[in-house]
């Protein structure tokens, strides 16, 4: 440890150089202000720390605990998993069977049906909290992430959710980030939207078609929660109008007596995608119809194969596209822009809407906190290198939840991850605490 000492040396005069003394904390030492340094509580954490308790930070968190090393999870939120607490409509269900969407090491209760509610989900990840007693810091926001290349550690700096001037800088070796892809909303930018008098909302604020009984409301985006948001709507006696702008696979949810991810997983393992998907075509062809009469043209490449070269996912129907059939949701074109009471679409037709739900879907927010550059890609916030190696960076960085694999991806990465960790927790974090076991200050 002559560096940590040598980097003390260097940085006596540094504004954020502090001084030990002990917390009384089995897990972090608070560290006290120089007199240069700036009014910031500077926390020494000789864990791995992990940003976000969603279902990938909880599966590295437990991955980690059974392994028998401790972990600090910091959340922005004041809950787990508030994507799904707090960011999801009400009919919101798993949308694969419940047996590819466990987290490791703890599987659902029997009695939960194949495709789990929203509450059932979430009360299945409160449990996983307690069994693990995982207890994220919550209302933690990371501001900033960089590895400091004079101490070797990473400095995570936060702000507290509720007050921003209330900071924290965290210093640790290894470092998870468990933000996920869907960490932020997109929002589009579209022609004319501020002229728009109707109300605009992303699914991410949309719990119930009940609000929306009686209007006209047009759902921009065509993936699986436009879908399911537009059959909502048409459940609560609204009218919905569907934006699709792209090509889209829609595939039935179950097919030959199974789930159709199911069916697709164990077909996978004999034959080639390209095969695979001739072979789901076909069924859904039979089962669902030319769906490119109905304005849903179907992209020249398979939905595995898609699914596999750009993350994009195929739409599991769950009733929309009957509906669609029956007239009960109209397929519209790409918007060219909004007018005070409606839409022009880019074919020069023209439609007035109450409501406008922008189903565009989430996007990765690393860029704006991580400063780093060679593991994370600035264009998307992912992982450069593809599943399955997107899980290890350098110098103790880690990603999780970045597989566009779903929870399945996210929980083999977790326990690639604990395993990884361990085997440099034993050989490290004795000499580390040991080193920097706090001492009451002069």
């Amino acid at each position: 440890m002559d560096c940590w000492r040598e980097a003390e040396g260097k940085r006596v005069h540094d504004p954020l150089f502090y001084q030990y003394y002990s917390a009384g904390d089995s897990y972090c030492v608070t560290m006290k202000p120089a007199a240069a340094a700036k009014v910031e509580r500077c926390v020494w954490v000789p864990v791995p720390i992990i940003v976000g308790a969603g279902p990938s930070g909880l599966a590295v968190a437990a991955c980690l605990k059974e392994k028998g090393v401790p972990s600090l999870i910091l959340e922005r939120a004041n809950c787990i998993a508030s994507l799904w607490q707090l960011k999801s409509y009400d009919r919101l269900r798993l949308h694969l069977p419940k047996q590819f969407c466990e987290l490791p090491l703890m599987p659902f209760p029997r009695w939960f049906p194949t495709y789990p509610t929203k509450q059932q989900f979430i009360a299945y990840l409160e449990d996983y909290a307690k069994r693990f007693d995982i207890r994220p810091a919550f209302n933690e926001t990371v501001v900033s992430a960089e590895y400091d290349a004079v101490l070797g550690f990473w400095r995570v700096r936060t702000a507290a959710t509720n007050n921003k001037e209330e900071r924290t800088e965290y210093v640790c070796r290894w470092l998870v980030v468990a933000t996920g892809e869907n960490a932020e909303a997109v929002l589009p930018e579209i022609d004319g939207v501020r002229e728009f008098k109707g109300s605009i909302m992303h699914t991410s604020m949309y719990r119930s078609g009940d609000v929306f009984r009686g209007k006209r409301v047009l759902v921009v985006g065509c993936g699986n929660s436009g879908m399911e948001v537009c059959l909502d709507l048409c459940n609560h006696n609204a009218y919905p109008s569907i934006v699709v702008r792209d090509t889209v696979h829609v595939l039935p949810r179950e097919m030959l007596g199974g789930s159709t991810f199911g069916l697709s997983m164990r077909l996978l393992k004999w034959f080639p995608v390209q095969m695979v998907d001739r072979l789901l075509l076909l069924v859904a062809r039979l089962m669902l119809g030319n769906t490119a009469r109905f304005g849903l043209e179907r992209p020249q490449v398979g939905p595995l194969e898609l699914k596999s070269l750009s993350g994009k996912t195929p739409v599991l129907d769950v009733g929309t596209l009957g509906k669609i059939k029956s007239g009960d949701v109209k397929v519209c074109p790409a918007i060219k822009r909004f007018t005070g009471h409606g839409v022009e679409f880019v074919d020069g037709r023209s439609s007035e809407f109450d409501a406008v739900v922008l189903a565009t879907g989430y996007k990765s927010n690393v860029p704006s906190w991580l400063k780093e550059r060679e593991f994370f890609s600035e264009k998307d916030g992912l992982p450069r290198r593809p599943f399955p190696n997107g899980w290890k960076g350098e110098r103790g960085l880690y990603a999780v939840g970045f597989t566009k694999r779903g929870i399945l991806g996210a929980s083999m990465d977790a326990m690639r991850i604990a395993q990884d960790v361990e085997q440099r927790w034993k050989t490290e974090a004795k000499q580390l605490m040991a080193f920097h076991r706090p001492s009451e200050p002069k």
